[in-house]
């Protein structure tokens, strides 16, 4: 049996915030699963936006941003930059990374950002993401 990537989750502090960021950044409104867990179908892959305390699960530790991050490939780079600006401007101040799309020497064109909880992702042209098929440069 070969294993396949059904579900990732981003851990969110507010969930209305991280919720309402997706949502714009993401052009879909996901579907609310229970007060702690909003789902967005990306291709057969599903983003999971989990708060376990909204849960009521009261001793779950306090949501922490993954440590790493989480790529998006998505048909028009620009046009994500610019949602992802309008949604929250301040996702673009990541430490150690420029700001906008940039070439990457392994061929992606990309941006680096952070969500409302703090959780790095980065969107990738469609056509240009790096999956180890070839030697990088």
């Amino acid at each position: 049996m070969i294993a396949r990537l059904f579900r990732v989750i981003l851990p969110a502090v507010d969930m209305e915030r991280s919720v309402a960021f997706y949502a714009a950044v993401l052009e879909d409104s996901g579907t609310r699963v229970s007060p702690g867990r909003h789902y967005f179908h990306c291709g057969p892959t599903i983003l999971a936006i989990v708060n376990p305390r909204a849960d009521g699960a009261v001793n779950a530790p306090d949501p922490h941003p993954n440590a790493d991050h989480v790529y998006f490939s998505v048909d028009d780079l620009a046009a994500a930059l610019e949602r992802v600006k309008s949604a929250d401007p301040s996702g673009l101040d990541v430490p150690n990374q420029e700001r906008g799309i940039a070439q990457r020497p392994w061929g992606e064109r990309s941006f680096y950002c952070q969500d409302p909880a703090g959780n790095p992702i980065c969107f990738v042209a469609a056509g240009t993401e790096f999956t180890g098929d070839r030697p990088l440069t």
